[in-house]
């Protein structure tokens, strides 16, 4: 049996190169979310549907719908009669997202050590040793920080997916987007980014030598210090 990987959806994709098949909920959805990570609207704007219209080119039918799956996901929260208002993470909510993702992941990379792709396993750390070299090379750079972002996606998404649970893929989906916005709040520098790439490789590496215990290790190390950068300690 092998790991699934995942193809991460970024959000940050045009709602004109969705194509005419995609539904215009689902377009709005995704423009957003690409409002938000583009930073075009900061993380806790308050804003009005019109707005989101005028950024998004969606029509306000789609764009409700879109509104109320991501006020369920708990980016927003919609005010009758007043607006739309993005949540902005703070303390508690950074704290909540780590333990979350520590409970999930530390079993799923149990599992993803055992079953997952030797192939997968590969591709991803040579992805990793690449942007690393680039990072050394060129510093931080928009094209790198989009290819770590990525790398996020991809390893952590192909972790998850191993469950094969579509609740916790639902779940985690919110997770990631929580992320995300957090990520926007921090000063991204060539030492704290280093840092990650070689926490994942140690994840990778564990995986790669089919080291359960070593994996959850490595796994649960990462998110105690990804959870100190997010708060600015380190």
């Amino acid at each position: 049996m092998k790991g699934k990987g995942v193809a991460s959806k970024n959000p940050r994709k045009t709602v004109a190169a969705l194509g005419q098949g995609t539904r215009l909920s689902d377009q709005a959805y995704i423009g957003i979310l690409a409002v938000l990570f583009d930073r075009k609207l900061p993380a806790g704007a308050f804003v009005s549907q019109a707005q989101l219209v005028e950024l998004t080119g969606v029509p306000v039918g789609p764009l409700r719908d879109a509104l109320r799956v991501l006020e369920a996901e708990g980016v927003l929260t919609i005010h009758p009669h007043t607006g739309i208002q993005f949540v902005k993470p703070g303390l508690e909510l950074t704290r909540s997202t780590f333990q979350f993702r520590g409970i999930i992941e530390a079993a799923a990379v149990a599992i993803y050590a055992e079953i997952g792709s030797e192939s997968e396993i590969r591709e991803i750390k040579a992805r990793h040793r690449k942007v690393e070299a680039d990072l050394k090379h060129d510093g931080v750079t928009p094209e790198i920080l989009r290819e770590i972002e990525d790398l996020e996606e991809v390893l952590h998404g192909a972790i998850v997916s191993c469950l094969n649970n579509p609740l916790i893929d639902t779940s985690y989906r919110r997770i990631r987007n929580y992320l995300k916005l957090m990520r926007l709040e921090r000063k991204m520098t060539v030492p704290l980014l280093m840092r990650s790439l070689r926490e994942h490789i140690l994840i990778i590496d564990a995986c790669a030598n089919r080291d359960a215990d070593a994996a959850a290790s490595a796994l649960q190390a990462h998110f105690a210090a990804a959870l100190q950068r997010s708060l600015g300690l380190y």
